[in-house]
């Protein structure tokens, strides 16, 4: 199903990397990745409109022993299992210190198979059987989103990518989405390479999702002084970029940013920079850390230097000897599902269930839908153990902080990054998010 260039979707960093994802795993199969979104726009921050009053009696999945919340995401190919598996391994990881106030928590995952109709039967089925939604990752999000709009009762704990789901007053997000782009790593970038700032390219997909999102960063780049010398939009089906490397190489580009690009588009790539002997500053985003993207890259000698810039730590064990948060995270998502590589999906889905406990044990030991959302809409300080930045997800004010890495070695590596011990817990919050003005 594809898109209708009338889309609204949210230019924001984290929806139009899953957006590339979707579009570069499931290009064999589907003509489009996105989701056509009929839900309206909701209230957030002051001015919240209050919630239902059944809500404060409505116990729904709720029993004496457990809690059970459904998880509905795309499944098919593989394509967001990470957000199913991240969820089922932190309830797995609470239920083994003893629940929440008595109570183990029970996640019932199921997969949209990447179809609207599908994701809004699910939605619906879940709104009579669970206490909330958690965790959830899918392009067609918006079809559930109609049910979200029209049952302000019903908590939804997610990575919302539809943007009008995502802006309802009963949608909460770990990571807040925003309409524009963190100042700080271009910012970082324009600080280190004042000349090359002026010979900087991209490679997207021919998403409205992925090119919107472009069309953000590209505006704060050339507002800080950046000249971007080429930046095609290819079809999602698109594996050998020779054309593109030799046309960024005659153009003399001297900085490449991939940030929007999963690990198997963004390794596609960096071997084909190699084999035309180009070695642009390469700029990974957060759906390129993977620990296949070495591998699939050629090796260290195709990769070492190259950047990597997220809101997140560096979650696949690096950061594990000064983040507990970090190891507890591998093992749980090891222990629910043995031989599953962890991903960004993955680390999505441990945090929307990890927000979503943290408000239930203040929603009381006898807990309703309304006393779960009145709890979530007073998280505006959301920590994370470090696995992220602090973050505001009740006012839902998207965060400017970033970590900055470099692979070394064949290895992620921290880079330039604030003490982990210290106030920012290792992040970069020295630039704001920038919001345009109009």
């Amino acid at each position: 199903m594809g898109e209708t260039s009338g889309s609204s979707r949210r230019a924001i960093r984290s929806r139009a990397m899953l957006a590339g994802a979707c579009a570069v795993l499931l290009a064999a199969t589907l003509t489009g990745c996105s989701s056509t979104s009929t839900s309206g726009s909701g209230a957030s921050g002051s001015g919240k409109p209050a919630i239902p009053s059944s809500a404060f009696t409505d116990h729904t999945g709720v029993t004496s022993s457990s809690i059970t919340v459904a998880n509905v995401s795309t499944l098919l190919a593989g394509l967001f299992k990470g957000a199913a598996v991240g969820t089922e391994a932190y309830a797995a990881y609470v239920n083994s210190q003893g629940g929440v106030n008595g109570r183990k928590l029970v996640v019932r995952s199921s997969d949209d198979a990447f179809q609207g109709a599908t994701n809004k039967q699910l939605t619906s089925a879940a709104l009579g059987q669970a206490f909330a939604l958690v965790g959830g990752v899918s392009l067609e999000d918006g079809f559930g989103g109609t049910v979200l709009k029209a049952n302000p009762q019903f908590p939804n704990v997610s990575e919302s990518l539809d943007p009008a789901t995502e802006a309802l007053p009963n949608t909460f997000s770990a990571l807040p989405a925003g309409k524009g782009w963190p100042l700080g790593p271009l910012d970082y970038f324009k600080a280190t390479y004042p000349t090359k700032i002026t010979h900087a390219a991209t490679i997207i997909a021919d998403l409205p999702s992925t090119e919107t999102a472009w069309s953000q960063e590209k505006a704060t780049m050339e507002h800080l002084g950046y000249d971007v010398l080429y930046d095609p939009a290819l079809p999602p089906t698109q594996t050998d970029f020779t054309q593109q490397v030799v046309a960024m190489k005659n153009a003399g580009v001297q900085l490449l940013f991939l940030e929007q690009e999963p690990e198997n588009y963004a390794s596609s790539i960096l071997k084909d920079l190699t084999q035309q002997d180009f070695h642009p500053t390469v700029v990974l985003g957060a759906p390129a850390y993977n620990e296949t993207l070495i591998a699939n890259s050629g090796g260290p000698s195709a990769v070492d230097g190259a950047y990597l810039e997220q809101s997140a730590s560096l979650y696949l064990g690096e950061d594990a000897a000064d983040i507990p948060a970090v190891g507890t995270f591998d093992t749980w998502v090891h222990s629910v599902d043995p031989g599953f590589t962890p991903d960004y999906f993955t680390f999505l889905g441990w945090l929307s269930a990890e927000l979503f406990t943290q408000a239930l044990r203040n929603a009381g030991t006898d807990p309703s839908r309304g006393s779960l959302l009145q709890a979530l809409r007073r998280i505006t300080s959301f920590s994370s153990g470090k696995l992220a930045p602090v973050t505001n997800p009740a006012d839902k004010v998207p965060t400017g902080c970033f970590l900055l890495g470099q692979i070394t070695d064949g290895r992620f590596q921290r880079l330039d990054d604030p003490p982990i011990d210290g106030p920012t817990d290792g992040f970069r919050c020295d630039k704001p998010y920038s919001v345009p003005s109009s």
